[in-house]
């Protein structure tokens, strides 16, 4: 914005803006809202009124232990911690490889692995499930973190190459000369100087894990293994029978704070490890 200089089109996007925060902003504020109410303000009062007091705090501690949301919601958090750490840890193993070294096929492997990632992941399912369960991992915590893990291989791959090309290749020969093995270089030297792309990374995944559906809903039938996503997506079903919008909305916010926190604090390090990575 500071290098724009006509005041009109410096105008129109500041509009652009506002209103495209107003828009993501508003349905977050009557989350929280409609968290609060009791099903009678539901009924008798318009849906955008205000909560009557005293809010209704309980929606919170009863969406906790009535529909078990502390086992999704640790369901959640050890699947996303899981996928997360082998997601960084292979991608930034096999980006480091393919930047350093040069052998024949390497920049065919590269290719391939980006161009996975425009085919969609929805076409893969139904071999994925038949797979899946051919390995009893139907059901499991550590079948959807490989899952989770191989789907992300491909951007993790993509945006760490460019961190590790623009290392200076006489830290690797200083290494070297000091004793260190390939794996020694690695993990002490080029891994370390390569964090701005590795949180960048980890930030990503960890958004796109937590609020991951699909997969969940197919490879876990076990109301145990649910993930917070799976469980929000059955309690809006039965909402068909039950009404207790109070609560769904609680469970809403439960599943969102945690996420929005997260990428509050790294969104400065999301948009410039993006960036650093695939210019440089």
């Amino acid at each position: 914005m500071r290098h724009i200089k006509n005041p009109v089109v410096k105008f129109i996007l500041y509009a652009i803006l506002i209103l495209w925060s107003i828009s993501v902003i508003y349905p977050l504020i009557w989350t929280v809202l409609d968290s609060v109410k009791d099903n009678e303000q539901f009924f008798f009062n318009a849906p955008w009124a205000l909560p009557d007091f005293p809010l209704l705090w309980s929606n919170f501690s009863y969406v906790w232990s009535k529909y078990n949301f502390s086992t999704y919601f640790m369901n959640s958090l050890i699947i996303t911690v899981g996928s997360t750490f082998l997601g960084v840890l292979l991608s930034a193993m096999t980006a480091y490889v393919l930047a350093r070294y040069k052998f024949r096929g390497s920049n065919v492997l590269f290719l391939l692995y980006i161009s996975s990632m425009m085919v969609p992941f929805v076409l893969a399912l139904i071999p994925l499930f038949f797979l899946m369960n051919s390995m009893g991992l139907i059901n499991t915590k550590i079948g959807l973190i490989f899952v989770y893990t191989s789907s992300l291989l491909a951007f993790g791959i993509f945006i760490l190459v460019g961190f590790f090309k623009s290392l200076p290749k006489e830290l690797e020969e200083a290494a070297i000369v000091d004793g260190a093995s390939y794996y020694g270089t690695f993990f002490k030297v080029m891994l370390p100087l390569s964090q701005p792309g590795l949180i960048t990374l980890g930030i990503v995944n960890v958004l796109n894990i937590w609020n991951e559906y699909i997969v969940g809903t197919i490879l876990i039938n076990d109301p145990e293994q649910y993930t917070l996503p799976v469980e929000i997506g059955i309690m809006q079903a039965e909402m068909q029978y039950r009404t207790e919008w109070g609560p769904l909305f609680a469970a809403l916010l439960i599943t969102i704070v945690p996420i929005l926190i997260v990428y509050i604090i790294f969104q400065r390090q999301i948009a410039s490890g993006i960036t650093a990575g695939a210019v440089k």
